[in-house]
C-alpha cells in the first residue's frame, strides 16, 4: 500500500532534491494549487512535496493549508531539508532524523536562563515521534548506506552563529543533533489534524561560528536526494504505525 504523504520544505532547492529522490510509480509530477499562492508537486498521486516558506510561522500556515485541502488525507508530514549540525553528533553530508522535534527558543530569557514554555505553565516546545516510525526511517537508510544520526532536532527562528549559542543549546538540549527553522512549525501544524510527523534533514553546516567557506550545501543536497530515493521504495509504501 503506498501512504499519502506530505513533504514539506522551507525552499525551493531543498523541494528539489527531494523530488529528485522520489521513486514511485505512476504519472510524473504535476501542480496543485493552493489557496494562499502555495503550490503541491505531486508525484504518483501519493507523495505531495510543498515549498513552505522559512520559519516556523511560514511554515505552519502552509502545512496546515495543505491538511485542511487535502481531497484524502495525508499518512504522514515530513519536515526536510537541509541543516546545520552539532558536531561531532552530525558530519556534514550526514542526515539526521528527529526522535523529537524542539521549539529551543520558544519561552523566556531569565537572569537564571532560558524557560521553556511549559516551565512557564503555557503551550508547549516539543513534539516527540513516534518511535517505530523513527526506527523504520532509520533502519531504511542503514540498509541503502545512507550514513545518518537520530536524536532531537532543533526549531530556531534565529540560526546559530557563535560557539557561545552552540555550547548553550547543546547544554539545554543534550543529545541534539542539529538545528534548523521548520520543523516545529510542520509539527504543530500537523498535530492539529492528526497526522504523525517525523523531521529529515541533510547536514550542510556545523552549528557554530558562521564559516560559509566550510559549508557543503550540494553535498547535503545531494544526500537529501539519495535519502527520498531509499525512503520512497521502503517507508513510503509500508502501512503507518
Amino acid at each position: 500500500m503506498v501512504l499519502r504523504i506530505l513533504i514539506v520544505t522551507a525552499v525551493t532547492a531543498e523541494a528539489d532534491s527531494v523530488a529528485r529522490g522520489l521513486r514511485l510509480d505512476g504519472p510524473g509530477p504535476g501542480g496543485v494549487p493552493l489557496p494562499g499562492g502555495y503550490l503541491l508537486r505531486r508525484h504518483a498521486d501519493a507523495v505531495d512535496v510543498l515549498v513552505g516558506g522559512v520559519g516556523p510561522a511560514a511554515v505552519a500556515a502552509a502545512t496546515a493549508t495543505a491538511l485542511a485541502r487535502a481531497a484524502v488525507p495525508y499518512d504522514l508530514v515530513v519536515s526536510a531539508g537541509i541543516a546545520g549540525g552539532f558536531q561531532p553528533a552530525a558530519p556534514l553530508g550526514s542526515v539526521v532524523v528527529s526522535d523529537t522535534i524542539v521549539a529551543a527558543d520558544l519561552g523566556a530569557q531569565t537572569p537564571d536562563g532560558h524557560l521553556s514554555v511549559e516551565e512557564l505553565g503555557f503551550g508547549r516546545s516539543t513534539h516527540p515521534v513516534g518511535p517505530a516510525l523513527t526506527r523504520r526511517v532509520s533502519d531504511a537508510l542503514t540498509h541503502g548506506g545512507q550514513p545518518h544520526t537520530v536524536g532531537p532536532v532543533l526549531t530556531v527562528s534565529t540560526a546559530t552563529g557563535t560557539a557561545g549559542r552552540a555550547a548553550e543549546l547543546a547544554v539545554r538540549h543534550p543529545g541534539a543533533v542539529a538545528e534548523a527553522m521548520e520543523g516545529f512549525g510542520v509539527a504543530e501544524a500537523a498535530a492539529a489534524h492528526g497526522v504523525p510527523v517525523i523531521e529529515i534533514r541533510a547536514v550542510s553546516n556545523a552549528v557554530g561560528p558562521r564559516d560559509r567557506a566550510a559549508w557543503r550545501i550540494g553535498e547535503a543536497l545531494d544526500a537529501l536526494r539519495h535519502t527520498f530515493q531509499l525512503l520512497s521504495t521502503t517507508v513510503f509504501v509500508e502501512p503507518a504505525p
